[in-house]
Parts: structure tokens; C-alpha cells; sequence
């Protein structure tokens, strides 16, 4: 794992989107090393918000379609889906609808609901800006709280 990731971060900004992509389906993946590793080596954080964001948000959209080819048995055997979780998934679902969509960065539950939400035939365009919207708010948060880290770490190693 170790080598995709290097691998990754060798590619820079496609790299990170990617990562994203990856980390936004149902596979297990952790963009943030990569967006650590990248903002550590000086690249721009305001592209890596935008290419996380939109290959996050993508990674998603290929769960929804998943979720819309409509087999629970399909889902819970390819994206290693419990049928508790499916049922949390979509009962939250059926609850809130597309407004799901926000919660879609929450590890693992994210793939849920995301899965969940082709499953439900939600509102595909309503889903995606919903689901966009929360990713996005999520990258600018860590991503913030990264670049003000790596500020703090330069300064300190300054003074010494």
C-alpha cells in the first residue's frame, strides 16, 4: 500500500484526484496521506481543494450508480456491505433523501449512503450537489487546518 500511495504523491495534484476518487467509493483508501505528503511538499492547497473535491465527489457518484444497478445481495457481496449497514443506509435514506448527500464524507457510512442513494433512486442531480457540498466543506476544513499546521511547523523550525 505504501507504494500506491508514493506512486500518488509522485503525480502531484492527478495524483491526489486519484486518491480521492478512491477514497469517495466504496474502496478503502486515505486520501489525506497523500493531501499531507503534497501539502507538506509546497503544492498549492487551493488545487488540491478543487481536484480533492471533484474526485471525491466522482467517487461517490460511481457508488450512487452502484447503488442504482438495484441488488442489495450485489452491493453487500461488492462493497463488503453489511446488511445492517444497508438497512441504517437506507432507512437514513428514505428519511432525509438527497439531503444524505452531506453526510457523504463520513468514512465508511459515507459509501452507505451514497450506495444507498442510487438504491432509492434519489434525485441524481439534487444528490450530487448535496454530496459536493459536503465533501467540499470537509477538504476545506482539513485542508485549512493543514496549511495553518505546516505554517505553525515552519515557524517553529525557524527559531530553532
Amino acid at each position: 500500500m505504501d507504494v500506491l500511495y508514493q506512486i500518488m504523491i509522485d503525480y502531484g495534484v492527478f495524483g491526489f484526484f486519484i486518491a480521492t476518487f478512491l477514497a469517495g467509493s466504496f474502496i478503502p483508501f486515505s486520501s489525506e496521506v497523500v493531501m499531507i505528503a503534497l501539502i507538506t511538499a509546497g503544492v498549492d492547497p487551493v488545487g488540491l481543494f478543487f481536484w480533492g473535491t471533484v474526485g471525491n465527489t466522482l467517487g461517490s457518484v460511481f457508488n450512487y450508480w452502484l447503488g442504482r444497478l438495484g441488488n442489495p445481495r450485489w452491493i453487500e457481496k461488492w462493497a463488503r456491505v453489511t446488511p445492517e449497514q444497508m438497512d441504517r443506509g437506507l432507512h437514513f435514506v428514505e428519511r432525509y433523501g438527497f439531503w444524505a448527500g452531506w453526510l457523504a464524507w463520513v468514512p465508511l457510512l459515507g459509501s452507505v449512503i451514497t450506495v444507498a442513494l442510487g438504491l432509492m433512486r434519489a434525485r441524481f442531480v439534487l444528490t450530487i450537489i448535496n454530496i459536493f457540498l459536503g465533501k467540499a466543506l470537509r477538504y476545506a476544513i482539513i485542508m485549512l487546518a493543514m496549511t495553518e499546521t505546516a505554517k505553525l511547523v515552519q515557524r517553529f523550525a525557524e527559531e530553532l
